[in-house]
């Protein structure tokens, strides 16, 4: 079996920078009331109910992470301040982020509202390095926002999005092509971008909780494991991610979810509250052409137990009234239910959209 190109410090390489906002939402709503400087803040949910969407670096400090229950985050962190988010503000401010990429490069991967990865192999001000790009782009940011943004820079998407990280919050780091496969060796594998929780306890369970463990391992042994991600892991392992920047990514799926103040368990009142997800949901379909064949509903119980259940059509979804009948199939299949139901989530998938064509690797040194 033919193992995946190795990275030659003479092929045209790219230059790549990820950008990633400072706990963005915190840090909008610290700039905006100055009462919330230095304090531990959680954007997100109240204090009983609901999920953190951000935490500022003060919160994180005791342990406050997004995506954790509102209640363990107060039990963590006491003096917690939770504030509501505003949304509408964060598009707005990443708006004007996104505007100063623009400025340096057509080659714009966004990946939220706050966090993108940038082609700069050219870009459009002439500067002579990726690293004077990014110096440039964060100053810009700062000033023009009030915010910090910490930048990888290196020579593929995988190392750009580990080096950014590397010296959070407003930091910059850069990864050569002779330091990339070096930096990985060391790397604990639960740091690789694409290994989660799961991935990570199966790879410890076969011995690997380095990169130098997953460089080790032949591509044959990975794909026997890891199925289709193996060759990625193969070659991240060796410093290699031959994925371009796509200013045209595409979206894979659509969907909006909601927190209750109160548990539910009658049908009828969470028939009641997807009333809007379904609009939410339709409106994107609408406005944006797009369409799916694949229906998810998700659910959480009170005890945060969460479950989803799918459904697929062989024609893509024409309507909002049909998104609406498969998912109240799909919840009146759950019943009768035993427990409290906090959170309501539908998602539509397997859209009416293809990936571009990958561009070709441009041919100028990081």
């Amino acid at each position: 079996m033919q193992s995946p190109p190795s990275i030659s410090l003479d092929r045209p390489i790219r230059k790549v920078i990820h950008i990633d906002m400072d706990a963005f939402y915190a840090s909008v709503e610290q700039r905006d009331n100055p009462e919330l400087r230095g304090k531990p803040l959680a954007v997100g949910g109240s204090r009983e109910r609901g999920v953190v969407a951000a935490a500022s670096y003060e919160a994180r400090k005791f342990g406050v992470r997004s995506a954790m229950p509102s209640v363990t985050a107060r039990r963590r962190c006491p003096q917690l301040i939770f504030v509501p988010p505003r949304f509408d503000v964060y598009r707005a401010v990443s708006g004007q982020i996104h505007e100063i990429f623009a400025e340096f490069t057509p080659l714009i991967e966004p990946l939220s509202l706050d966090e993108a990865y940038l082609d700069v192999t050219e870009n459009l001000k002439g500067l002579p390095s990726a690293t004077q790009v990014a110096e440039e782009i964060r100053a810009r940011i700062r000033a023009e926002t009030g915010l910090t943004a910490s930048a990888g820079v290196s020579y593929n998407k995988f190392l750009a999005k580990l080096a950014s990280d590397h010296r959070k919050p407003d930091g910059l780091f850069v990864i050569t092509p002779r330091d990339g496969e070096a930096f990985v060796a060391d790397l604990a594998i639960e740091k690789f971008h694409g290994v989660g929780p799961a991935t990570a306890a199966r790879m410890k369970a076969l011995g690997i909780h380095t990169g130098r463990d997953l460089r080790d391992r032949p591509l044959d042994f990975l794909q026997h494991h890891f199925g289709k991600s193996g060759p990625y892991f193969h070659g991240v392992a060796r410093g290699i991610d031959l994925r371009p920047v796509r200013p045209d990514r595409i979206r894979k799926s659509v969907g909006a979810e909601d927190t209750f103040s109160t548990d539910l368990t009658e049908l009828a009142a969470m028939a009641q509250v997807l009333q809007p997800i379904f609009d939410k949901v339709w409106r994107y379909c609408e406005r944006t052409g797009v369409r799916g064949r694949t229906v998810t509903l998700k659910l959480r119980y009170a005890d945060f137990e969460t479950i989803t259940r799918s459904r697929t059509l062989p024609a893509m979804i024409g309507s909002r009234a049909e998104i609406e009948r498969i998912a109240m199939g799909l919840l009146q299949a759950l019943f009768p239910i035993e427990k409290g139901v906090r959170l309501l989530g539908i998602t539509l998938a397997s859209l009416n959209t293809e990936p571009a064509p990958e561009s070709p690797q441009m041919t100028l040194a990081l």
